[in-house]
């Protein structure tokens, strides 16, 4: 069996002409946690669009647990990303006639794999491990940018997905905020989701087991910091500036 939850050959993307990402190859582990960083305008968020097929590459192959998801219509690829992927914006996105809990099922329902019921229990059972039960009946402008971004995390993780894509999920978020969605996310890495996390934050991407740094559509180095273990997060993110300062900027 295929160890790769995801596997990136030689991807190329281009817009109008202009090349975005040029010759990206790597391998993301069932299990491993990747984040991306680079500056503005590198190619980091059209990589994780390609990655999980919300875009198509224009050259180069994208593999899923094996699968190559060029060959997928675009139907089967919206199947594939609703069973198996769940998704972490910057803005949360959610609908505004839906209150805080009817968004974070609303994927389970789409899906359609459980009745109601189950459905209704997995969202509440989610909301209380994220400390937001007491906002579902809410709507989505009664609630702060920190309850709203663990609401987003439980509706991406509503269906259970393989692999979570996280595009700067903090970018908007204050320091405490910020340090409650990465331990949320830590957790879920530990639990067994694979994660792929776009961000410009040093101290957000040394949470993962690798850092991926992009530079003008490349990929110009990688760090490997290993598994995240509490207590050791000063010493990653020291790692993270020596690298960044020496090694990259």
């Amino acid at each position: 069996m295929d160890t790769n939850k995801l596997e990136i050959k030689n991807l190329c993307k281009s817009f109008d002409g202009s090349e975005v990402l040029s010759h990206i190859s790597f391998q993301i582990a069932s299990g491993e946690f990747i984040a991306v960083m680079g500056p503005s305008g590198c190619g980091k968020s059209t990589l994780l669009y390609c990655a999980s097929g919300m875009d198509r590459p224009t050259s180069g192959e994208i593999f899923f647990e094996g699968m190559e998801m060029s060959e997928l219509s675009n139907r089967e690829m919206e199947k594939l990303r609703l069973e198996h992927m769940g998704f972490i914006f910057q803005r949360a996105n959610f609908l505004k006639s839906l209150s805080i809990a009817d968004n974070i099922v609303f994927p389970a329902f789409q899906l359609g794999k459980q009745s109601r019921g189950e459905i209704r229990k997995t969202g509440e059972e989610m909301m209380e491990r994220l400390g937001i039960a007491h906002v579902g009946d809410h709507d989505i402008r009664q609630v702060s940018g920190g309850q709203l971004q663990r609401a987003a995390i439980c509706r991406a993780m509503i269906n259970r997905p393989d692999i979570l894509f996280g595009d700067e999920p903090t970018g908007a978020l204050n320091s405490s905020a910020t340090r409650e969605v990465l331990d949320i996310m830590t957790s879920i890495n530990r639990a067994g989701a694979t994660i792929l996390l776009v961000t410009h934050d040093a101290k957000a991407a040394s949470r993962a087991d690798r850092v991926i740094y992009l530079e003008d559509g490349q990929i110009k180095d990688i760090l490997s910091l290993g598994k995240y273990i509490e207590g050791k997060q000063p010493v990653r993110e020291q790692k993270m500036k020596e690298w960044l300062d020496i090694k990259v900027l």
